[in-house]
């Protein structure tokens, strides 16, 4: 009996060297709409898939292979000997190998100028419904539905079958990918409709690339990617030198660019493990990364810069004379390249700083489950402030303050960000207590730390940490306020002669 193969494709790349194999191989090839049309325009032989229903394709494509000839062909189990008499009754004939890829719901939604019904009409019916059919019957059907399995499936086939074990894996695929099909509408369904909380949450991501290993060596790792990329990103940057990207190299960077995205001046970062070591802001990138640098010239050490402007042949001199694992610009200057590659290790990224807006929503994994919230995109201004105390801060200090408050926003919890002259001179992270913390910041401004300014990520529970900031010589502060106890910090500012303003927004980072 001649096997025959359905092939239906939007993405057609590959296409005629596997049919002309499928062909040589004895299969009767049927065929759709425009693939059937590529495929006869290449001079090889086929069949419409109406001569196998004698049906026509019918309300503009949207039913042509909805048809019991069809699927009874995909879900026959070859030896049931009810499901051959039914068959044989019917008429139907079997259908050994399925090739079908999806209408390209993904990229119409990324086309800015896709209308609401132009998405609509790439939502793929006929097609998943004959993937899930021959997936299903995966015993007797083998299913194609990514270009880059052909050559295996040609390879079986020329030894007169696919093995079972290939056919169970493609069907694997092709859950996967329908999964994540699905998923993308339904995420398209949930934005147009308002949705904040779907009672459902399914999200897709496609592999990026697999990861030597994860945080630590025996933890192995994947870095996954979400089908839209934002462009501000990681995902969607371009590595010019080095090595491959490492687990936390990703995470740090991502981190970087984070912190990177609250200043529209010029502005360089400096991240170790996720947080802030050194930022700084000039009237060029390189005084800014100078400023950056000057912040936790020990820090820095083995640490990742992203800086928001292109870096030139002066800047990359100063940073191919410290031990980094990336750096992260916009562009290089040609100078620079040749300057900065001559480090072989040294990974060089770029990424489009045009549009700085940070994703709507982070997830966080649990054990069992997963947190939703949105994403801290919260921005304050000179205009949120509340003065509260009777000293009352300069136009000058109050954009320090503001400064060191978008600082702190990165700054794992319980934080404490210590700022001057648009740099940062002490950092305090992750403390289990906030005096902890500034403790940790004042310490290692030292000196510094006299007229600079504080920031805290969250209200002072207690005056000690003000108590503490005025043995340091501390000229102002910054925090949310909303403590029961926020009448003791600003009475404990009034007597030491401390100005402190309030944000009303505090900005935990665990």
């Amino acid at each position: 009996m001649q096997k025959r193969a359905l092939v239906s494709v939007s993405d057609k790349s590959g296409l005629i060297p596997f049919i002309q194999k499928l062909v040589e191989f004895g299969f009767e090839i049927i065929s759709t709409g425009g693939t059937f049309k590529a495929i006869k325009d290449a001079g090889l032989p086929a069949i419409s898939i109406d001569e196998v229903t004698g049906f026509p394709e019918i309300l503009e494509g949207r039913v042509k292979t909805l048809h019991p000839l069809v699927h009874g062909g995909l879900l026959a189990k070859r030896g049931n000997e009810l499901h051959n008499t039914q068959v044989a009754e019917n008429g139907i004939g079997y259908i050994d190998l399925v090739c079908v890829n999806l209408y390209p719901f993904a990229q119409t939604i990324q086309n800015p100028n896709a209308t609401h019904e132009d998405k609509i009409e790439n939502i793929d019916i006929g097609g998943p419904s004959m993937l899930r059919s021959a997936a299903k019957n995966f015993n007797d059907v083998t299913v194609v539905v990514d270009a880059n399995d052909y050559d295996l499936v040609v390879t079986e086939l020329a030894s007169g079958n696919t093995t079972l074990a290939t056919r169970q894996m493609l069907a694997g695929k092709v859950f996967n990918h329908t999964a994540a099909y699905d998923a993308m509408i339904a995420d398209y369904f949930n934005e147009i409709n308002e949705v904040a909380i779907p009672t459902k949450l399914t999200k897709t991501f496609e592999v990026k690339q697999s990861l030597r290993y994860g945080e630590n060596p025996h933890q192995s790792a994947t870095f996954y990617q979400t089908l839209d990329k934002p462009s501000y990103s990681v995902v969607a940057s371009e590595q010019l030198h080095g090595k491959e990207l490492s687990y936390n190299n990703i995470a740090d960077a991502n981190a970087a660019l984070e912190i990177l995205s609250e200043f529209d001046k010029p502005a360089a970062v400096a991240v170790k493990h996720m947080n802030p070591c050194g930022v700084g802001m000039g009237a060029n990138v390189e005084e800014a990364f100078d400023k950056a640098y000057e912040a936790d010239s020990t820090s820095i050490f083995g640490g990742i810069v992203a800086i928001n402007g292109e870096i030139t042949a002066s800047l990359a001199e100063k940073l191919s004379k410290i031990f980094l694992e990336i750096v992260i610009a916009p562009s290089f200057t040609k100078e620079a390249l040749d300057i900065l590659t001559a480090k072989k290790n040294l990974r060089l990224l770029t990424t489009d700083m045009s549009d700085r807006l940070q994703p709507n929503q982070k997830l966080t994994t649990v054990k069992g489950g997963l947190l939703m919230q949105d994403a801290d995109t919260k921005e304050i201004t000179l205009d949120d402030l509340e003065i509260v105390t009777e000293a009352k801060p300069s136009q000058e200090d109050l954009e320090q303050l503001l400064f060191g408050f978008k600082v702190v926003k990165h700054v794992k919890s319980n934080a404490i960000a210590l700022v001057k002259d648009n740099m940062t001179i002490g950092v305090g992270a992750g403390q289990m207590n906030r005096v902890g913390a500034a403790k940790i910041a004042l310490e290692q401004a030292a000196e510094k730390a006299k007229a600079s300014y504080l920031a805290s990520d969250a209200f002072f529970p207690m005056s000690d940490t003000i108590e503490l900031a005025a043995k340091y010589g501390i000229k102002a502060i910054i925090q949310p306020g909303g403590s029961i106890k926020d009448q003791d910090s600003i009475d404990a500012c009034n007597k030491l002669g401390i100005a402190m303003v309030f944000t009303k927004v505090r900005h935990f980072k665990h």
